[in-house]
């Protein structure tokens, strides 16, 4: 018998010394990081989302609960404690049945041959690899630890559902940590190595439980556990508690980090690397951000009144029991606006599903759509839209039934100082739409794209208090009017920019320079192409809100821009910085144009069509934007220190309704929003207040004459148009090119990239233009 342990023990010597070469050095190993999460965090230290290929979670050897070490010593390893890398006798057996059978190489290897294999080799069931698994398993245990290698085995074997280390599983399968395991759901993690799709306790709890009883027995046989344990154990059931993804606060702000990753440090690196990245999110202020918008969507559809247009599963063939909408991927909470679908419909109860929660609508929660059965308004299969409340019905959760028509929304704020990205929402439901619509979509501007023509007048001479004329004018063969279809005379620009009106801007444009004004607009770092041509001026061109919103924070900055940007500092595991981002800073208009605007844009929220924002009783300035049909509402303004921009509309473009303004729809969102934002900030004023005040008071006061003699602001070029003391019908658009209409699909931008240079110039591309701005 020694003779025969002699040759099998020196076969093994030589054949490891053929098989040892280009075998990686074992010192390699002490440089080894597993792959793990890298890890966002919002600008107060908490985690806000992580990218990651493999989800693990590393911890060390006291991590794991004595008897999860066990458990998986006597089902894998009983020898582990003893052997020196490889079990001679195992291996040996394993050779002799490879000869006998001429098949496959039986299994038999160690935790330290496991983990030379995760680590250095392939999965191919050879004789050539178990050599080479027992050459690197013999080097482990010369230079390594008992504990170090159960430690780096644990952290490293995968166990099913993308999970790898028993941290990482423990938290999926149980929602704990694997050193708070009992003994039977260490005894189910232990049997998963061998085969963690084959004993999925998911797919296959069936073969699961009986994996996890022979588990129980090897523990018994070892004297790990008692008969009695073992017993009570076996006849236990899985006890599942699977952790269900939590939605991440900030998706599209998320997307968009992950973009400027993987294009500063690649894909592997940041997906494996475990990186430790400081965004500049506001957390507190994203989840405003969250419900403003949602809450905002939710009280236009109100307004809109109920359409009764419902997706129903069973007429489209599925089977009710096994439907599953793409919200119900993540956990839901109280607040939360998702959808659900009907299963009973009487007509003083309306209950429904949220994946496996059972909700429950009574009459005052549809109340609003004017009808009072249950069964008149929804049937089993149909899918709804409900805001999940905090109120319980018997065991089933109160909510009150909402509408999605299509109609999306998006909110972007920065910080003026810095450029910090504070809060970004791209949409309504980022599992059904994860297009952002702050950063790709590009809209008309309507009237929100009248700062870039007053600051080109300005910049040329204009003052606050000029007279200009509001009345009827002809350029060439466009003649424009007003939103309200009326003409009110001479006014200030003050007055004429915080009411919107459109024939002041346009004349403006015309007397500076339809050039000067697209050149102004790419001062303020717009990159969209905008077409030479007078419409302009109220709006006719499409952008970005992220590009409209960096743009609106050069005004409280005295004329200065500061780039939106994500991150602050990216830093690998251990905490060494990689690379920080400092902002981005140009000077777009002088100091005196800057705070000659900002009287401007005060009096829209002072007395103007955003004169709602008065309400918050804090320094504040904007401008309202709405396009023709009322397409697009916009609203984007600041406070000393913060920038926000809303908008709201349809991706196909569709009206969202006679009325639904700038100050309507977008307005109460950003209102909602900078409430929290300007919160504690009592005392913070704009750089020139106090000057700006006087301004804005005399330029208000100064009363417009009607029939006041064309002042020097008018444009000498443009033609006064004769018209009956009544308001005549609005004259039609004039007709654009046809490569110029309103596409059907949203334009698609780059992702948001936080470092910006200079405008570029922009690419040779037409816009879709629609030439009337509404007012508010």
């Amino acid at each position: 018998m020694l003779l025969i342990l002699a040759v099998i023990t020196g076969s093994l010597a030589g054949l490891t010394l053929v098989y040892s070469v280009d075998l990686p050095q074992i010192n390699d190993l002490e440089r080894y990081r597993p792959s793990t999460t890298t890890e966002l965090y919002d600008v107060k230290g908490r985690v806000v989302g992580s990218f990651a290929l493999e989800r693990r979670e590393i911890v060390d050897y006291d991590g794991f609960a004595p008897i999860l070490r066990s458990a998986v010593i006597s089902i894998e390893d009983k020898s582990f404690e003893s052997h020196w890398g490889i079990n001679v006798f195992r291996v040996a057996g394993a050779a002799w049945h490879d000869i006998r059978s001429h098949g496959r190489a039986q299994g038999a290897s160690t935790l330290t041959m496991q983990l030379a294999r995760n680590l250095f080799l392939s999965s191919e069931r050879t004789s050539t690899r178990k050599i080479q698994e027992a050459y690197l398993a013999i080097q482990i245990e010369r230079a390594f630890t008992k504990e170090q290698i159960f430690t780096l085995y644990g952290n490293q074997i995968y166990l099913g559902s993308g999970m790898y280390g028993f941290e990482a599983a423990s938290e999926f399968y149980f929602s704990k940590h694997a050193k708070d395991l009992t003994l039977t759901e260490a005894a189910l993690l232990a049997g998963l190595p061998k085969g963690p799709v084959a004993f999925s306790p998911l797919m296959y709890p069936e073969k699961a439980i009986r994996r996890r009883n022979l588990v129980l027995t090897e523990m018994e046989d070892d004297k790990a556990i008692t008969h009695q344990e073992a017993e009570q154990a076996r006849n236990a059931p899985l006890g599942l508690r699977i952790a269900q993804p939590e939605m991440s606060v900030a998706p599209w702000f998320q997307e968009e980090v992950r973009r400027e990753l993987e294009k500063r440090f690649g894909a592997e690196q940041v997906h494996e690397a475990g990186l430790k990245v400081q965004t500049t999110i506001d957390l507190d202020l994203q989840q405003t951000a969250n419900r403003a918008v949602n809450d905002g969507l939710a009280t236009y559809e109100r307004r809109k009144g109920w359409t009764g247009k419902l997706e129903n599963v069973a007429g489209q063939g599925q089977n009710i029991e096994d439907y599953r909408h793409p919200d119900w991927a993540v956990k839901v909470r109280p607040g939360d606006y998702v959808h659900a679908m009907v299963t009973s419909d009487l007509p003083m109860e309306i209950e429904a599903r949220v994946g496996s929660q059972r909700i429950v609508l009574l009459p005052d929660d549809w109340k609003w759509t004017g009808q009072s059965s249950g069964g008149d308004l929804v049937k089993p299969g149909d899918i709804i839209y409900v805001h999940l409340s905090d109120a319980m019905e018997g065991k089933e959760r109160r909510a009150t039934l909402e509408q999605d028509s299509g109609a999306e929304g998006s909110l972007m704020a920065i910080d003026n100082s810095t450029g910090d990205v504070l809060a970004m929402v791209g949409g309504r439901d980022y599992a059904l739409s994860q297009f952002n619509r702050a950063t790709q979509s590009e809209r008309q501007t309507g009237s929100s794209f009248k700062p870039y023509v007053y600051s080109a007048a300005i910049e040329a001479g204009a003052k606050p208090d000029d007279i200009i004329v509001d009345g009827p004018v002809s350029f060439g063969g466009y003649t424009p009017h007003n939103y309200e279809n009326d003409y009110k005379g001479a006014m200030t620009l003050t007055n004429a920019f915080a009411e919107s009106r459109n024939i002041p801007a346009l004349k403006l444009a015309a007397r500076v320079g339809i050039h000067k004004v697209i050149d102004m607009t790419h001062r303020f770092g717009v990159t969209s192409n905008i077409p030479a041509y007078l419409p302009i001026a109220i709006g006719a061109v499409e952008i970005t809100l992220q590009e409209q919103v960096a743009s609106y924070s050069v005004f409280p900055n005295d004329g200065i821009r500061v780039a939106p940007r994500l991150i602050r500092k990216v830093s690998n595991a251990d905490g060494v910085p990689l690379w920080e981002d400092a902002p981005t800073v140009n000077e777009v208009i002088d100091q005196q144009t800057a705070r000659t605007m900002m009287t401007l844009l005060k009096a829209v929220t002072k007395f103007g069509t955003g004169a709602a924002a008065s309400q918050l009783n804090h320094p504040l300035g904007g401008k309202t934007g709405t396009t023709s049909d009322y397409t697009d509402a916009w609203f984007l303004g600041f406070s000393p220190s913060v920038t926000c921009g809303v908008w709201v509309g349809y991706d196909s473009r569709q009206s969202l309704g006679e009325k639904e303004t700038g100050a309507k729809a977008a307005l109460p969102i950003w209102m909602a929003f900078m409430k929290a934002a300007i919160a504690g900030k009592d005392s913070e004023q704009f750089l020139a207040d106090s000057e700006d005040d006087k301004t804005l008071k005399a330029a208000a006061e100064t009363p417009a004459k009607p029939g006041t003699a064309v002042s020097h602001v008018d444009d000498e070029n443009a033609k006064p148009v004769k018209t009956s003391a009544s308001v005549r019908e609005a004259p039609p658009a004039p007709t654009l090119p046809a490569n110029t209409q309103t596409p059907v699909k949203p334009q698609v931008k780059p992702a948001l990239t936080p470092k910006l240079s200079a405008p570029a110039k922009p690419a040779n591309k037409v816009k879709p233009a629609m030439v009337q701005s509404k007012s508010g």
